[in-house]
């Protein structure tokens, strides 16, 4: 008797992965690629679309041969501020463009004047100026520098669209996508914003679909549901909001740190977006207040620079245990390590430290961790409301004994947990479609949690 699974494709910018998932949620089969970068016609790295369109179907197709498994839905996940413009025919009238293409500064200028300025729009949309990255901006582009290719345009899809589209032949739209810093969606509206609309975009959009949605599809002879597609990061969220009622926050540790409130909706201010706010949305499209710190990226940055100057190899660092008597000596020998961090900065006060005021590379390392927890710290409270009392930390700073406790010990009031789903984006987007393929609810051990208690705290 085959065994009844999800196909879920997990898109990401390095690797791209399929994975089986039965009903007890459990990963059965697991495939992995990687592409050579393609280059778009302005000599820049972008996504090879023609390699992942290719290794979805022979994917799918290697899976549907398999007689131990019954795929009984297919779903997908990838990364966000992508668009793929296809002809009426479905097929790419462009390259995949990277969100980090740099953004003409005279053509922003020009729509921002036109729409009534950056702050109007970003408030209404929650999303900071980012460029390329909002890729609402990336379809106002293509209409002003390249019309001929924009009038040919009968869908423009974010990337797990385009995929559910290579399945379905159905053009469909997702608020998970549209809503996530694209500067698409008007947040206190719950529409698209008037500029979209204003420039006929939201005809090129597909039909907007729930996201825990599917449909019905044939493809090589087998049926299944294929659901409509999610954006990773919210995809990401998703086991925590299925196994917590009680209201948290997210912390997920990376390259970002990004702060995930899903239950704070209040409307972004001017001065939270000013220090890197935005809002991403849920698969049930409500908003999801975030801030973001480029804590990871500094810490690798600033770890290289204490193993050079000690001459220590950097991987050494990684198991250090915590030693509260330093956090002492720290406080003695640095006194602004008694104050709160009290306004935003892109960077920790480590970045400007002499290193040679440290005796040893583990006093050193122990100050860099309590400078970038005062900057989470700040971050933090920029989204935090009241009823949130539990704070998980996903990614590897959850795996750092020294950041984990004193993040526990600067939020005394906040239970604070190291938590892990093992290949959360892909088990979030399955559990989106749990009721189209799973006869079983939602499993509630799927997140391993460690608990940094009060005792722990005051050692």
């Amino acid at each position: 008797m085959p065994k009844p699974v999800v196909a879920i494709f997990d898109v990401g910018k390095t690797n791209k992965k399929l994975f089986l998932i039965d009903e007890n949620y459990k990963i059965v089969f697991e495939r992995s690629a990687r592409f050579v970068e393609t280059l778009d016609e302005d000599g820049e790295p972008c996504e090879n679309l023609e390699s992942l369109r290719t290794s979805v179907y022979e994917s799918l197709q290697q899976v549907l041969k398999m007689d131990e498994f019954e795929i009984k839905a297919i779903n997908f996940s990838t990364y966000g501020a992508s668009f793929v413009y296809l002809d009426e025919n479905g097929t790419p009238l462009t390259p995949l463009y990277n969100y980090l293409k740099e953004y003409p500064e005279t053509l922003k200028n020009e729509f921002y004047h036109r729409y009534g300025g950056e702050e109007k729009i970003s408030l209404e949309t929650a999303s900071p100026i980012l460029g390329s990255l909002n890729s609402g901006m990336q379809l106002y582009r293509l209409k002003r520098e390249k019309p001929e290719i924009f009038d040919r345009v009968k869908w423009a899809l974010h990337l797990p669209q385009y995929l559910s589209y290579l399945i379905t032949g159905v053009a469909l739209a997702d608020i998970t996508s549209i809503g996530c810093h694209t500067q698409l969606w008007d947040f206190n509206k719950n529409q698209y914003h008037n500029w979209v609309t204003a420039e006929g975009l939201d005809e090129k959009f597909g039909q907007f679909t729930p996201a825990d949605s599917s449909s019905a599809t044939q493809y090589e002879g087998a049926d299944f549901k294929v659901g409509v597609g999610l954006h990773d990061s919210s995809a990401a969220l998703i086991p925590y909001l299925a196994n917590f009622s009680a209201p948290f926050i997210l912390l997920s540790t990376g390259t970002w740190c990004i702060s995930l409130n899903p239950f704070n909706q209040e409307p972004l201010t001017a001065a939270e977006l000013k220090q890197d706010c935005l809002c991403y949305m849920h698969f049930k499209g409500k908003a999801v207040k975030a801030s973001r710190i480029f804590a990871g990226y500094e810490h690798e940055i600033q770890l290289k620079r204490i193993a050079d100057h000690f001459d220590r190899a950097a991987y050494l660092f990684k198991h250090l245990k915590f030693n509260p008597g330093m956090i002492l000596k720290l406080a003695n020998k640095i006194p602004e390590n008694q104050s709160p961090q009290t306004e935003f900065k892109a960077n920790s006060a480590f970045v400007d430290r002499d290193l040679t005021i440290f005796q040893t590379a583990e006093e050193a390392y122990h100050q860099l961790i309590f400078d970038l927890i005062k900057q989470q710290i700040y971050a933090l409270k920029l989204i935090l409301n009241n009823g949130v009392r539990r704070i998980f930390v996903d990614g590897g700073f959850g795996k750092n004994a020294i950041y984990m406790h004193l993040l526990a010990t600067s939020i005394p009031d906040i239970e604070v947990y190291a938590s892990s789903v093992s290949q959360a984006t892909a088990i979030g987007t399955a559990l989106a479609i749990n009721d189209a393929w799973n006869s079983n609810p939602a499993p509630s051990d799927i997140i391993q949690l460690k608990y940094y208690s009060a005792i722990q705290r005051t050692l």
